[in-house]
């Protein structure tokens, strides 16, 4: 799996307008479904949500990783999003997030879970990547350098 397998060109936000969490996670259901997941937004939402209320699934150092496994899935779903300004996400390490991946994946696909989780949460806090990210100035930047390597 690599991520272009998860994240298309067109599934990338930058500079995203959110004044807190419960937004975020709106905009992203919203962003996943006009992308063409193939599910509704308030059912991703609320996946999304319930999530959440396990434990936060923000990872620190301002990165996020929302993430749900839902029936009607084909496959797994990935979108990018960078925001304006950093939010409070009750990420583990306290710190604000300014850097967020979605990740959906079909409920019945243990594997593709788990590969998928992996493989964004390794690649993004490798080294500067995060800084990098930040400093992207457009989305076939941002996917390249989530595919290197």
């Amino acid at each position: 799996m690599d991520i272009a397998d998860l994240i298309a060109p067109d599934r990338i936000a930058l500079d995203l307008k959110v004044r807190d969490k419960q937004q975020l996670l709106r905009d992203l259901a919203e962003r996943a479904e006009a992308a063409g997941v193939g599910l509704p937004s308030a059912r991703i939402l609320a996946a999304l949500t319930a999530r959440e209320a396990l434990g936060s699934t923000g990872l620190g150092k301002g990165f996020a990783l929302p993430h749900a496994r839902m029936d009607g899935l084909s496959g797994c779903f990935g979108l990018f999003a960078r925001l304006a300004r950093p939010i409070d996400y009750a990420a583990i390490d306290g710190q604000r997030v300014d850097v967020a991946v979605l990740l959906l994946t079909p409920t019945n696909d243990d594997a593709g879970h788990m590969a998928a989780l992996s493989l964004v949460a390794r690649k993004v806090r490798e080294g500067d990547m995060l800084g990098r990210l930040r400093r992207a100035e457009g989305g076939r930047s941002v996917l390249g350098m989530l595919s290197e390597g």
